[in-house]
């Protein structure tokens, strides 16, 4: 059997591994189709990512340096690659009552052929209904960033609503704002064929921010009067800086991406200075939620998977491009690292 894993920074093979048996509350899949995680997952690829020296310590809510002798945070050669399956379980053990050999469900998991899985009393092990999309399904964790980050905006009916960044979150939060009833919908990205899929899943207007005013031209397609909500999911400076030019006074920016380290140059002052801009930073898992006791993390997976599911959301543009799992380590640094300009999200399958 074979996995896809990171042996080196910004590199990925696929290895061999042995199979096990599963245990009593376990069941084993057999992978039918797959995909990355294109945000934080690639940090971590190219051994950016702070969570190798240091960890997040949930007593003093920072980032602290792990201790002398303990294991990095992420150990190359065993990194495994990938974030969500489909498949068909194979096997079930003895104390698995709510699923049986053939049942096509999802989860979480790396990119190999089988995945064992925890069966007793995880809800994150989804049952795929009769006819659903597999690329829907494989788009349940993006879509809960997506969604957190416009409720998190409190996008109302009748909002000027931006979207920069359309990779898979950004095109399914332009889906949400539109359909949460926002009257202007305007996608920001350089790349032309996401463009032309946000048009066609509700965006308005979408523009390239590449010697384009983006702040002048927000403003312009909204009377000079703003962008009510900015959802930001690109990371970059000038992004940021482009969403504080745009937005309306009081306005608010929702910020989904997990940001690259800024450069000298990166401006608090002007626009945000004199609009009372708000900036909201975004995180699905962080718990609690704002809107605890009402939501938290298991209320907004729940409803990601019944948007998906029902065809609310529809993901079937953003699974590109779809390559074969022996391929995968080869794509996998083409299409997630190297270039990601020509993938949105990439789908696998076995």
């Amino acid at each position: 059997m074979k996995k896809l894993v990171a042996t080196a920074p910004r590199v990925a093979a696929l290895m061999e591994y042995e199979d096990r048996p599963v245990a009593a509350n376990e069941v084993k899949i057999r992978a039918r189709f797959g995909a990355p995680k294109h945000g934080t997952e690639v940090v971590d690829f190219r051994a950016a990512s702070p969570f190798i020296d240091e960890e997040f310590n949930a007593e003093w809510q920072m980032f602290t340096p792990r201790k002398e002798g303990s294991a990095r945070g992420i150990e190359f050669g065993q990194f495994q690659l990938g974030n969500m399956i489909v498949g068909d379980i194979i096997a079930c053990g003895s104390d698995v009552t709510d699923y049986q050999p053939g049942d096509s469900v999802c989860c979480y998991a790396p990119l190999q052929e089988t995945v064992i899985v925890n069966a007793v009393n995880n809800y994150k092990l989804r049952k795929m209904p009769e006819g659903a999309s597999w690329k829907n399904a494989v788009c349940y964790d993006p879509a809960q960033f997506a969604m957190s980050g416009v409720r998190d905006a409190n996008v109302r009916v009748g909002d000027f609503v931006v979207v920069i960044g359309l990779g898979a979150i950004g095109q399914i939060a332009v889906q949400l704002a539109k359909k949460a009833g926002a009257s202007v919908v305007i996608g920001v990205d350089p790349i032309a064929h996401r463009c032309d899929i946000a048009r066609r899943h509700g965006a308005d207007h979408c523009m390239n921010p590449v010697g384009t005013d983006i702040g002048r031209e927000i403003k312009a397609l909204t009377g000079k009067q703003g962008a009510d909500v900015i959802i930001e999911t690109s990371g970059y400076a000038d992004a940021l800086q482009s969403s504080l030019r745009g937005l309306a006074y009081g306005g608010t920016i929702s910020y989904v991406a997990f940001a690259k380290p800024f450069a000298e140059g990166f401006n608090l002052g002007r626009e945000a200075h004199f609009n009372n801009a708000k900036i909201v930073f975004s995180r699905a898992c962080s718990e609690p939620n704002p809107d605890y006791p009402r939501w938290n993390r298991k209320r907004i997976e729940e409803t990601c998977w019944e948007l998906l599911m029902n065809g609310y959301l529809n993901c079937d543009d953003l699974i590109d491009p779809v390559v074969t799992f022996n391929t995968s380590a080869e794509s996998y640094m083409k299409y997630v690292d190297q270039h990601p300009e020509l993938s949105i999200k990439m789908g696998v399958t076995f």
